[in-house]
Formats: C-alpha cells, structure tokens, sequence
C-alpha cells in the first residue's frame, strides 16, 4: 500500500536536506532502528550504484544527501530536539553521529513554519528566538529567525559564500560546543591536548594544523 509522508524540501546554509516531523513518520520509523533507516534511504534515493540518487530527494553530493527530523523538546529549556541523518550516496547507510551546522540553520524556520513552536512564542514582526536541542551530539543550539506578518521571512539580503542568491539571515548560537557535559561525551577544546600538531601525510609530508572540537 502507498502511503502519504509530509516533508518539506529546505536549504541552511550550503546544504539542503529533507524535514520531517517526527510525528508525521510512520510509526515504525519514529524509533531509531532499520525501518526508520530504510524509509530516509528510499526517500534521498539511496544506495544508488549510478551515485545519482534520480529516483529520490537525494543530489548526488555530501551536502544535499541530508534528512533532519524535528520533534517536541525532550530536553527542559528547549523548543524541539532535532535529529539529523547523513545519508549514504552508494552504500545502504545512514550516518547518526553528528550535526550538520549548515542544516540547524533551517531547523528554526521549519520549526515555526511546522508549528510546533507555540504561536504566542511568535511575534507578528521581529526576531522569533529557538531553542534547539541538537540529540546527535547533545548540545544547545540557539536559533533567531526573522518573522514578517506572522511568517518565517524567507526572502532577504544576506548573501553567503557558496549560495547563489540572497535570502534571509538566521543567526545561530552553538552553546558550549565543547563542553564535555556529564558523561564526558563532548570532548575538549583540543582533543590532542595541544594548540598545533604536526600532521604526517603520505606522499605531501608533514604540516601543521590546529585540531578543535567544535560540536
């Protein structure tokens, strides 16, 4: 049987992906586990052998092979919880381990575009404040999205390297993105313990790199 999945198409920053509401997933795939894998693979059009993803949301490049799931906060203090999936061109995999900066930028707006953010949160005209709780890593995102006549304004000036045409802007605050938390899960600044390592690459040779752990 052929089912309806409400989604919605977004760019943030130089990535784009696909957005869903957690509660609009079947309910097999509102768990972590193979449906929920299997469903986001079909979805970006993947594993895909020709790494074209034509039959899926997919573009056939790291930065739009994106899905990003938004549910109601699990977290005190916070909006929603957003989940992000990187999704495997060739290979039948979705990646659970970490953020993609440029999509949080878009979590906001498809928060309050979902409402799933209260609508006495949002202003008729001004800066709607998000409180966003990054469950990959487990860290505070802040996001300020510019509202116009009760909308997400989307249109705007801002320009960005890499984006052809210009949009509205949407500040982020990444609170504490090293901050080891409880359980030491974040890890340091420096996770070398050192401000520059000397970095050893076969047939280059040696140079030196800070490496920080920035979320």
């Amino acid at each position: 049987a052929q089912i309806r999945i409400p989604a919605t198409y977004m760019r943030g920053g130089t990535s784009k992906g696909v957005f869903f509401r957690l509660q609009d997933l079947p309910e097999p795939c509102q768990q972590p586990g193979p449906a929920r894998d299997q469903l986001l693979l079909r979805v970006i059009g993947s594993p895909d052998p020709y790494g074209k993803q034509i039959d899926g949301m997919g573009g056939a490049t790291s930065s739009t092979s994106k899905t990003v799931i938004v549910a109601p906060p699990t977290k005190p203090g916070h909006d929603v919880d957003y989940l992000f999936g990187q999704v495997s061109i060739d290979g039948a995999f979705v990646d659970w381990s970490g953020n993609c900066g440029n999509l949080s930028a878009a979590v906001g707006p498809f928060t309050i575009a979902s409402g799933l953010m209260p609508a006495d949160r949002v202003p008729e005209n001004g800066i709607c404040t998000v409180r966003i709780w990054q469950a990959n890593i487990g860290k505070t995102i802040v996001a300020h999205v510019p509202i116009t006549n009760g909308q997400v304004q989307e249109t705007g000036d801002f320009e960005l390297d890499g984006v052809t045409f210009p949009a509205a802007e949407v500040q982020l605050e990444f609170l504490d993105p090293a901050d080891e938390g409880d359980d030491d899960s974040g890890g340091a600044m420096f996770p070398t313990g050192r401000l520059v390592d000397d970095l050893e690459v076969p047939g280059i040779g040696t140079f030196k790199a800070t490496l920080i752990n920035a979320g």
